[in-house]
């Protein structure tokens, strides 16, 4: 990507930024357009909607929201840089819809054997057992619940477990999705409860496969890349 000037208003120190790119589900990248010469603004304060910035594939066409690119200047100061509105002679264009692919393993999988769930420490174990089930290595369950919120790792995959009673909220989905994309690796959401109606449909946008499991500890798809995932496994 082509370096863009920004000046720190507050200490007037310039700056060379690179918009970083973001893989589309497509698997073509992605990145915000950056506006040359517009004035960078100090974040004071956050607002979620404030932090994503809607982006056109170029490959597929799809509209997504992304991070609003930022940069941190040495003076202390966090900039957001402005990006180009998209123009609205371009819709997005339909969802693809997903179809589950067959299995494509080397080897059949055998059936998978639950654990019972009577705690939220329960919730994890079954699903770090139902990742092992899939084929994923490594996996390791955090001790205590860091501030990602991610409870489980494994070789190229963090996923996150809500154990709560209520349904799991869009936040949720989008701020796991964001931690897998900056380790680059993939994500997979866990949940009690189910998920709110727009959680779901973004989870279907960025193709994070998302569980619902019951108190015997058997995960189950809800959504079209968790039956991908099924499918071809890890």
């Amino acid at each position: 990507m082509e370096s863009v000037p920004v000046r720190c208003p507050v200490c007037r120190r310039d700056h060379a930024y690179i918009t970083p790119v973001y893989p589309c589900p497509c698997g073509a990248p992605t990145a915000p357009h950056v506006q040359r010469g517009a004035p960078a603004e100090p974040i004071t304060h956050r607002t979620w909607n404030d932090d994503w910035v809607t982006v056109r594939c170029t490959g597929c066409g799809r509209h997504d929201q992304w991070p609003h690119p930022e940069l941190c200047c040495p003076c202390g100061t966090v900039l957001r840089i402005p990006v180009r509105p998209l123009t609205a002679h371009t819709p997005p264009p339909p969802g693809p819809s997903h179809i589950p692919l067959p299995r494509t393993a080397s080897h059949p999988r055998p059936a998978f054997r639950p654990m019972t769930i009577r705690t939220a420490r329960d919730a994890v174990g079954a699903a770090a057992l139902y990742l092992s089930w899939l084929g994923y290595r490594q996996v390791v369950q955090a001790r205590e619940r860091p501030s990602s919120r991610i409870d489980i790792r494994a070789a190229g995959l963090v996923a996150q477990v809500d154990s709560l009673t209520t349904a799991t909220v869009l936040r949720d989905v989008e701020c796991l999705w964001l931690n897998a994309l900056n380790a680059s690796v993939a994500g997979v959401f866990f949940s009690l409860a189910g998920y709110a109606p727009d959680a779901r449909q973004r989870a279907d946008g960025l193709a994070l496969p998302l569980f619902v499991m019951d108190l015997t500890g058997t995960p189950q798809p809800v959504n079209s890349p968790a039956d991908e995932l099924i499918s071809t496994g890890a």
